[in-house]
């Protein structure tokens, strides 16, 4: 689905409706973060859509490592040879040398998410390993896209933002699946570091907003979670 020029959005129904982004800047494509499936089909699918091959991606860029957003990654780098960036602190869970750090296991809003907590405490969902090629930090430039350092959800948790379009990649630090959140609840590790995180990226002038599970917003992203921002002084 092209949400607005050069900016796609790809859908999965598994890992709580979880997204990827697809970015063609002119000098060629830019994948975060890669959906639930081990072949990522549905990447490769949408890339042959828009008259793209796997040799157009120059980035391969992840949010954080959890499974359902980094499945497709070994196939998309086997099949590319981009390099992988992402935050070092995510790196030896994408490599498979450590599991993501547990999760609460009490429900919280949305108590549909409940299930993933427990799949991610108890490991159910493994994804092929790889290495990251380059770690990435606050204020980096990765292709059209400026990095944010955005903890909270999980210690190296990254947002990207591209000017040009005022379009912000908020990965998990902002949800519009099943309602639109400032996170869920139950996947943050650091509630005062995630806090501030969100406070900085309603600080952005972005428009588009692209979330790391359900639809995106084309227009009014910022303000949007400005308006929500009193649901984070609720948050203990």
């Amino acid at each position: 689905m092209e949400v607005a020029p050069g900016i796609y959005s790809l859908g999965d129904g598994q890992g709580g409706r979880v997204r990827a982004y697809l970015l063609d800047d002119g000098q060629g494509i830019t994948i975060v973060d890669s959906l639930m499936a081990a072949d990522a089909r549905l990447v490769l699918a949408e890339l042959g859509r828009i008259g793209r091959a796997p040799a157009d991606i120059k980035h391969l860029i992840m949010t954080h490592a959890h499974r359902s957003h980094l499945g497709g990654l070994a196939r998309l780098k086997e099949l590319s040879g981009a390099p992988i960036y992402a935050h070092e602190w995510e790196a030896d869970i994408m490599s498979a040398d450590r599991v993501a750090q547990p999760v609460s296991s009490r429900p919280y809003r949305p108590y549909r998410v409940w299930p993933l907590q427990l799949a991610l405490n108890l490991n159910l969902s493994k994804h092929p390993p790889i290495q990251v090629d380059e770690y990435i930090h606050e204020g980096d430039r990765v292709g059209p896209l400026t990095v944010l350092y955005a903890p909270g959800h999980s210690p190296g948790h990254l947002a990207f933002y591209w000017p040009e379009r005022r379009a912000l990649i908020a990965g998990d630090a902002v949800c519009t699946w099943p309602v639109f959140m400032l996170g869920w609840r139950g996947f943050m590790l650091n509630v005062r570091q995630h806090k501030a995180s969100v406070r900085r990226l309603a600080e952005l002038d972005s428009d588009i907003l692209l979330s790391g599970h359900g639809d995106p917003l084309p227009a009014g992203g910022a303000q949007r979670i400005r308006t929500a921002l009193p649901e984070l002084d609720r948050l203990t």
